[in-house]
């Protein structure tokens, strides 16, 4: 007998249950017997494996370690009349606190995975156990996946929320899409009578007996369970959205409150106070026409990152670090780095309960960042994954817990201390090689060699200079190991002294909006010149041609990010007239964007 109650158990997939992303492993993992992570009464660790790379005992392509609150678990003991049973126990604080899986084991469970699915020939769901007294883990069942490995290819439906009211709860959501209707809540299967059809149903968990009405719900809403958990299996079979672990849903909501569940964000699912509109797009992917200008995506979310991976991308154009940092990290590198000096004890201790697991405080800078951007790298691979470092401004690096010690007060955060010239400034050096760091890991300890340095907001060439030399110090040097490090073209010198950049960079990103800004002199924030604010100003698309003429003839490539093209026939026109290498745009623009430049390039 597998002794998992002195050990822990769980569920594997071999595919990602929410996109259907066939690239990955999902394991979840708790304390004890696995029955409560298959009813979803235990919220459990998550962990995501890439699986093309587990071939590789050199990497760790662990690109998700979720860390669950585990507050019970299920261990063997004897009824009344000495029989054999089970109950449920609080786990220990050091439990909690802890991983259920050390990252080999994780490893070791995704190459069982792996070889269960190739001899299946199909994803599957497994259930797993680990042995307590042994620690050797086992599989205890295997059977085919039936939802995601079944679903329409042909199109993606895109959901987006406008004017979502207050934010009254969040959890893990399932589906990616939004409902909005009335709670009905229900804390007990013996009450499942008086559910009203079309409601969202609200509960601590669900088992077989509320099936029924899950089936006549809008969405479905619990306080308990990860991604594996019977609510959101169910719910995924059925297509309703769901969101679950939420904690609290059955305090804080009640019967007949108005809410919008919304499930198209990523990982987290948000649920909103009153019934907010939301659209719905479909994306027919039977009929992609083929182009010779390379259309990639541009991506920020981690978590949404998935969503993307069905649509004939070229790769990521341009992959936002600062987002990651702020949703990921959301720690002031500096104030890592700085941490056992740190004057404030408030912003101590809170950096403290967010860091805790580790001891080497800059190494969760690190460790948070690599994985963040491992999923966007994982949803392009092999094609390329053009990663900016980080371009927040000082009002908005100060935001990060700990980061007003660090951090200028400025008129004008815009042009201010942003982008390359903090990269070599004694005051975020430290930082920034951090941000080294975790690409370093993600292309040399992960896997991810797709991966492209791009830096932002470059204003001359000795200013990229001082950049390149940091970046080697930090052991990222353009050219070892095949990197290539792109700079941003948004600054009017970058297109003046266009061949001198071009010695020291592989390739152009030109940002339009900074662009755009510069090149007219116009706040792109003010609402009294909004007007004039128009990429397509002719001095605006002088300098886009410029920029590409003369580094094509210095055997640079050149790309643009924006959502010009897409909003705009004309300028996708222009773009392509002029000889671009590749446009990066939102997932959700991608196939407008085709179009419109198959339709440029048709015309010659």
């Amino acid at each position: 007998m597998v002794r998992s109650d002195i050990g822990g158990s769980g569920v594997m997939f071999s595919i990602d249950t929410e996109s259907g992303f066939d690239k990955t492993v999902l394991i979840n993992a708790a304390w004890g017997l696995g029955e409560n992570v298959v009813q979803g009464a235990v919220d459990p660790d998550e962990y995501m494996v890439y699986k093309p790379f587990l071939d590789r005992e050199d990497l760790s392509p662990i690109v998700e370690k979720a860390r669950g609150a585990k507050e019970i678990k299920m261990i063997y003991t004897t009824d009344a009349h000495g029989a054999a049973a089970t109950r449920n126990v609080p786990t220990s604080k050091a439990e909690r606190a802890g991983f259920v899986l050390e990252d080999d084991e994780i490893l070791g469970l995704a190459r069982m995975a792996a070889t269960i699915e190739r001899h299946y020939g199909q994803p599957m769901d497994m259930e797993w156990a680990k042995d307590g007294e042994t620690g050797e883990l086992f599989i205890v069942q295997a059977r085919p996946e039936t939802v995601q490995s079944r679903a329409e290819v042909g199109a993606l439906k895109s959901y987006s929320v406008k004017d979502a009211g207050k934010l009254l709860l969040s959890g893990l959501s399932v589906g990616s899409a939004v409902a909005a209707g009335r709670v009905c809540l229900i804390e007990s299967a013996a009450d499942i009578d008086r559910f009203v059809d079309g409601s969202i149903l609200v509960t601590s968990i669900t088992d077989p007996d509320w099936v029924p009405i899950m089936k006549r719900a809008a969405a479905i809403v619990t306080d308990h369970g990860g991604r594996t958990s019977h609510a959101a299996i169910v719910s995924r079979d059925l297509g309703v959205p769901a969101i679950v672990g939420t904690g609290t849903a059955t305090h804080v909501l009640h019967d007949g409150q108005e809410i919008t569940v919304n499930c198209c964000a990523g990982d987290e699912g948000t649920i909103h106070a009153g019934i907010a509109e939301y659209e719905v797009e479909e994306l027919r992917l039977d009929d992609v026409p083929e182009t010779q200008t390379r259309i990639m995506l541009n991506l920020a979310n981690p978590t949404a990152a998935f969503r993307w991976w069905r649509l004939p991308a070229e790769g990521v154009g341009l992959a936002r670090m600062e987002f990651v940092v702020n949703e990921a990290v959301q720690v002031h590198p500096m104030a890592l780095v700085n941490y056992d000096s740190l004057p404030d004890d408030e912003i101590k201790e809170q950096i403290a309960q967010v860091t805790r697991g580790y001891d080497d405080k800059p190494e969760y800078f690190v460790d948070k960042l690599a994985r963040g951007l491992s999923r966007i790298a994982a949803v392009a691979y092999p094609k390329p994954v053009i990663v900016r470092m980080s371009d927040f401004k000082t009002n908005e690096y100060a935001e990060l817990l700990g980061g007003h010690a660090y951090e200028p007060e400025e008129e004008n955060p815009m042009i201010g201390f942003r982008g390359a010239s903090r990269y070599y400034n004694p005051r975020y050096a430290p930082g920034f090689k951090l941000e080294c760091r975790a690409i370093r890991k993600l292309r040399e300890e992960m896997g991810f060699d797709n991966v492209v340095v791009m830096i932002p907001f470059c204003r001359t060439p000795a200013e990229a200079d001082k950049v390149l030399a940091v970046m080697a110090e930090a052991g990222l040097e353009r050219g070892r190991n095949g990197l290539e490090v792109y700079v941003m073209g948004e600054v009017p010198s970058n297109v003046i002294l266009a061949e001198e950049f071009a010695t020291r960079f592989d390739g152009f990103s030109i940002g339009s909006n900074d662009l755009t800004q510069l090149t007219l002199g116009i706040d792109r924030d003010s609402d009294e010149l909004a007007g004039l604010f128009r990429e397509d100003d002719a001095a605006v698309v002088w300098m886009i041609r410029s920029l590409i003429e003369r580094a094509h003839k210095a055997g640079c490539k050149v790309g643009l990010c924006g959502q010009a093209p897409s909003n705009d026939p004309a300028f996708a026109r222009i773009l392509v007239e002029a000889g671009i290498d590749t446009i990066s745009v939102t997932p959700d623009s991608f196939v407008a964007v085709k179009r419109h430049v198959a339709e440029a390039e048709a015309r010659g």
